[in-house]
């Protein structure tokens, strides 16, 4: 699929800031898809951050699953988080590694058994069956990228995916 997300269209860029930062204009150096689809499918543990009722962000670390491109979490209906996303679904994941990052803005989508397509939840305990030694069950929570930051070799490599 190359830089092809399955249902997406991203359009590739660098991230705008400061000049000072560093980050070239031009195209040569960015990352590959395959760059953000290999780092998340690996890791065991990102971090969430949400937001709370007061409007603070709230940060945790939480397990997950890569799957079709989208981003398959899940937690306990009385935790903070998915309390908080009961009130706003925005979030925002990434990566334990601040060398090799990858950094998804998002918008949780909840999955449960009346609203799940039941060959996807049989993908997402089998996922988390492989990953972890457990089968998650519901509720899930479906994050699809809206922008996706990633780096590995900071600033020359620095790309952004935006989706519409």
């Amino acid at each position: 699929m190359g830089d092809e997300t399955s249902g997406a269209s991203p359009r590739r860029s660098r991230p705008t800031t400061e000049e000072s930062y560093g980050i070239p204009t031009h195209e040569d150096g960015m990352l590959s898809w395959e760059f953000v689809r290999r780092k998340m499918a690996s890791d065991e543990t990102y971090w969430g951050t949400t937001t709370l009722p007061d409007g603070r962000p709230h940060a945790r670390p939480i397990w997950g699953v890569w799957i079709d491109d989208t981003f398959y979490c899940g937690g306990g209906e009385k935790t903070r988080w998915v309390r908080n996303l009961a009130l706003r679904p925005e979030i925002v994941v990434h990566r334990e590694s601040g060398t090799d990052v990858v950094i998804i803005e998002g918008t949780a989508e909840r999955i449960d058994d009346e609203t799940a397509d039941e060959e996807l939840l049989e993908r997402l305990d089998a996922a988390y069956e492989g990953k972890y030694g457990i089968q998650h069950g519901t509720p899930f929570f479906a994050v699809r990228p809206e922008t996706v930051l990633a780096w590995s070799d900071y600033p020359e490599d620095a790309t952004r995916w935006s989706f519409d």
